[in-house]
């Protein structure tokens, strides 16, 4: 995971080298004579300033408070680390490992001494210190000196800065730690919570990381409480009450193991680990409770239900080697608890030694060098000069850092920030006599039942969906989730602003009687808080001096500028409102229209034309004309009522074709194809007459009204004024979204103004149309005797919510509320009781829509031109096929009339066509007698006699 990870400030290593040098100072005497003996005896090591060869032993220095909880589980690990390299063949052969151990006794001073003391013994890396604050110091001295200092216990972010490389950590950073704390605030949904920690740079970096993790999920710590070190139990018992009088109840505990339960106890007398608490612990805790041996049930019982996180560490079969050796030998080395500490000073020590061991092996060398800057001590008596440099430090620093085995508490590789890599934790819940395993957290996946170690070969996937915990016990012995915030026990009732509003009061206005507000608006929010499981005490507060509607807008800016926590109201759920508060689930929709003044649409004696639009009619009698004539192209041949003179037959067509609207003709038809023609024309005849009908009773027996203005873009368009609330937020959306020009806008202060300036209209000084909100426009139709409607479409959507302090738990909360009285009919009945509508259409009805037009339509005369074009194709081939068979005879006489007489090529086709169309004028059966005695000749000149003749044609 890429970190952003804080450096610490110039001013800071500037008081810290000022420091240092004091103590230097302080410690003159000792260091020289330290520095004199480690010269006589040299500890064996004997390795010259240019020694090339592989040493006999190698100095490593240690560095932890002997008597601290992780102290107590790191001393013996170590030991025990040293024990086994220098027995194993395979690592180091022929150097051994001699441990030089110090103990700090938890003093950044001492730590100072102690670190001086190790580097004059020529050690190749320092293992420690525990303590962040003291990593921070004497990783000055190993900057300077080039030896790298690998700690097992200092967790601080900001040691991973490049202001410190020779800093190494090998246990996890609490940068990842933090953001596990900020999956878990998420996972349960909590939005705030207080930090308690002790205020050294362990404490402060870790909050600090922690702070940026939760704003990554829109959480947020609403006050840090900070401990000074070793606090005292008064101390810990003003601070607790402070927080324990504030809203969050959501506690991040970061502090030190030795001292961190005297935090669980006194806020166990204070009453603060009952239900509604919640308490998560850092690493620190499970490293106090695993060490205890054995269960101190007192301890137990101030911790139930308390979360925390565990370095996870697989259960491999070489851990449990090691704990089984562990638990056999704890008496005789002195262990007196176990921890995870005690794996990753155990692999500490195995990653030096493997180093080092690859270190030799590729050539490096152990030779150290004087400092010249540590000879210019301006005639100080310290022996300054008896401290080396590390000539291949920075060589065995880089061989460190591309380390990668498995070690008891998993893979040792580190990444390009000098992380361990598959950074993971366990998520415990402790109750009972002990903890329980309620999940893990891995930079992979985030929350998981499913163990690290399976989630790291998978892709990466750390989506909300995908979180997952075991239920959870929390103070109190309870499963339900805590809520997580409360109101103050000393803190003053919500401060609600209410628009003191003129017009509308339906919605919301001003009572004699308490609580002072009355209306729609105050009734809904009424009823959701009575639905909460806890009280909210709240005072209503008029906004506006109640001489006219107040601006809105004001309103949601003093909520978020804390003059108020709430506005309730009709306050409308808009964009740039959102950006700085928090609604509620709507309660109303909402959303802008156009109304405007309405006439009555006079009769015309023309009225029957109005259905049907001119192309319409036009497509419509084309079709009639169309049909009548191929019923009678396909009729004509066969049906005496289709045949005549030419006029009677044109009078025909035009007959029969328009009778069909009235399906009273009275000529039959005989042919298949004309009654197919037929069938599909009388079945769109059908529809068309319907809709017809109904559209010109529309048109009779409904009012129509009309508008000049026909919805917002027409009124957009002009230059006429127009009417908007006084207060509302669409005098700003018509002159910003809209660009309408602020000069036409009037402002309009009650439902009597309204009427008014819509009667009066443009041209004496009224306005053309008002644009406002739904609710607000339903009321004032109720009472217009529908003078007035509504022209065009509802041009915005939006609604309207209660308005809280950005982040406020309350929001949410109301928010459920809403939804529950919308589901159980409260909500609407609440409506009823307060809004009233006219039984009038509050819609202008659109004269157009009663227009038919030929879109509706197409798809039928389609079919019924289809129908036509098949049957006169079939005709037209039968036709064909009946004048082949009928011109043999007829070729016979053209031919030798063509050599009696030759003409030219044009007039036979003439003559041909004319022919084809007499024979398509005959009736059909003359056709039929002339082409059977053809048919019979044909076939007696194909069927010769008994006596080999042929029969000749009579």
């Amino acid at each position: 995971m890429a970190m952003s990870l804080l450096n610490i400030s110039g001013g800071r290593a500037s008081m810290k080298r000022m420091l240092l040098l004091m103590l230097i100072a302080g410690i003159c005497v000792s260091i020289e004579v330290v520095f004199g003996q480690a010269a006589a005896k040299g500890n064996g090591t004997d390795v010259s300033s240019s020694s090339s060869s592989r040493p006999s032993v190698v100095n490593i220095g240690t560095l932890y408070t002997y008597d601290s909880v992780i102290g107590r589980a790191a001393g013996p690990a170590i030991a025990a680390a040293v024990d086994d390299v220098n027995s194993d063949p395979t690592i180091l052969p022929g150097t051994r490992l001699n441990l030089i151990s110090h103990n700090t006794n938890c003093s950044g001073f001492l730590a100072t001494v102690e670190v001086l003391q190790l580097m004059v013994n020529d050690v190749v890396a320092v293992i420690g210190p525990q303590s962040s604050g003291v990593a921070h110091i004497i990783s000055h001295v190993v900057n300077e000196l080039h030896v790298p200092l690998l700690s097992f216990a200092a967790t601080d972010p900001t040691l991973s800065a490049l202001q410190y490389p020779y800093f190494l950590r090998t246990t996890q950073n609490d940068y990842f730690q933090m953001y596990a704390i900020a999956d878990i605030v998420s996972y349960f949904g909590w939005r705030e919570v207080i930090p308690i920690f002790v205020d050294d740079d362990y404490g402060r970096s870790g909050i600090s990381i922690l702070g940026d993790a939760l704003a990554m999920k829109r959480a947020k710590i609403s006050y840090k409480a900070a401990l000074a070190p070793g606090a005292s139990k008064s101390q810990i018992s003003d601070l607790l009450l402070k927080v324990n009088q504030m809203e969050s109840r959501v506690y991040v505990v970061h502090v030190n193991p030795d001292s961190g339960l005297s935090l669980f106890s006194i806020a166990r007398g204070l009453h603060m680990t009952t239900r509604g608490y919640v308490w998560i612990a850092t690493d620190w805790l499970p490293s106090v409770v695993d060490a205890l041996e054995p269960v101190d049930t007192d301890t137990m019982n101030i911790l139930q239900g308390v979360i925390a996180l565990r370095h996870h560490t697989q259960d491999t079969d070489l851990k449990k080697k090691f704990m089984s050796k562990w638990s056999s030998h704890k008496n005789s080395v002195g262990a007196s608890g176990f921890n995870s500490y005690a794996l990753y000073a155990y692999d500490t020590v195995w990653l030096a030694a493997r180093a080092l061991d690859v270190f030799l092996n590729e050539g490096g060398n152990l030779s150290y060098s004087s400092d010249p800057k540590l000879h210019e001590t301006n005639g100080s008596a310290m022996n300054l000069s008896s401290m080396r440099v590390f000539d291949g430090g920075q060589e065995f620093l880089r061989t460190l850092l591309r380390m990668n085995f498995t070690g008891l508490s998993g893979q040792i590789q580190f990444d390009m920030d000098k992380n361990l890599v598959h950074p993971a934790y366990d998520v415990l819940n402790i109750g009972g006599t002990g903890s329980r395993r309620i999940g893990y957290w891995s930079d992979s996946s985030g929350l998981s039942t499913v163990t690290p170690e399976v989630l790291y070969t998978k892709p990466k996937n750390t989506s909300a969906s995908s979180q997952h915990l075991y239920s959870v016990i929390w103070p109190g012995e309870t499963s339900v989730v805590p809520r997580g915030w409360v109101f103050p026990e000393n803190g003053k009732p919500l401060r609600i602003a209410v628009p003191n509003r003129i017009s509308y009061v339906q919605f919301v206005s001003k009572d004699k009687n308490p609580p002072g507000v009355r209306g729609y608006c105050i009734d809904v929010f009424e009823a959701a808080i009575n639905l909460l499981q806890y009280p909210v005490p709240h005072i209503y507060i008029l906004h506006g001096d109640g001489k006219r509607n107040p601006v809105y807008n004001e309103i949601v800016q003093a909520v978020a500028e804390d003059r108020y926590d709430a506005a309730v109201g009709d306050v409308t759920i808009v964009t740039n409102r959102t950006k700085i508060v928090d609604f509620t689930q709507p309660f109303m929709e909402s959303g802008l229209v156009v109304v405007a003044p309405v006439k009555e649409v006079k009769s015309s004696p023309w009225a029957f034309l109005k259905p049907f639009t001119f192309q319409m009619w036009l497509v419509t009698g084309a079709f009639f004309l169309l049909v009548g004539a191929v019923v009678w192209i396909l009729e004509h041949r066969i049906n005496g009522e289709f045949r005549g003179s030419p006029r009677k037959q044109l009078m025909t067509i035009f007959w029969f074709s328009f009778s069909t609207m009235f399906f009273s003709h009275r000529e039959n038809t005989v042919s298949a194809l004309g009654r197919f023609v037929l069938i599909i024309w009388l079945f769109v005849v059908l529809i068309i007459n319907s809709s017809y009908t109904a559209s010109l009773t529309s048109i009779l027996t409904v009012q129509q009204l009309t508008s000049r203005i026909e919805g917002i873009d027409s009124l957009a368009a002009g230059n006429e004024p127009i009417g908007v609330q006084d207060g509302s937020f669409a005098r700003n959306y018509l002159i910003d979204e809209l660009n309408i020009a602020e000069s036409r806008l009037v402002t309009l202060k009650s439902q009597e103004e309204y009427s008014t300036f819509l009667k009066l209209g443009p041209n004496r000084g009224g306005v053309a149309a008002v644009v406002d909100e739904l609710p607000y426009i339903e009321l004032f139709l109720s009472a217009s005797d529908c003078a007035f409607k509504i022209v065009g479409q509802e041009f915005t959507k939006s609604g309207w919510g209660f308005a809280f302090q950005r982040d406020s738990p309350l929001a949410v909360d109301l928010s459920t509320a809403v939804l529950q009285l919308s589901e159980n009919g409260d909500l609407q009945k609440i409506r009823n009781k307060w809004l009233t509508h006219a039984d009038c259409s509050s819609q202008v009805n659109e004269i157009d829509e009663n227009h038919l037009s030929l879109k509706s339509f197409w798809g039928l005369f389609l079919i019924c031109g289809i129908a036509c074009f098949i049957s006169l194709v079939v005709f037209f081939c039968n036709i064909i096929c009946q004048y082949r068979r009928f011109t043999p005879e007829d070729g016979e006489e053209a031919v030798e009339d063509e050599i009696q007489s030759p003409r030219p090529q044009r007039s036979v086709c003439s003559t041909s066509l004319k022919k084809l169309i007499d024979f398509a004028d005959r009736k059909e059966a003359e056709i039929k007698e002339m082409i059977k005695p053809k048919s019979i000749d044909i076939k007696r000149q194909g069927n010769p006699s008994s006596d080999g003749h042929t029969i000749s044609s009579a």
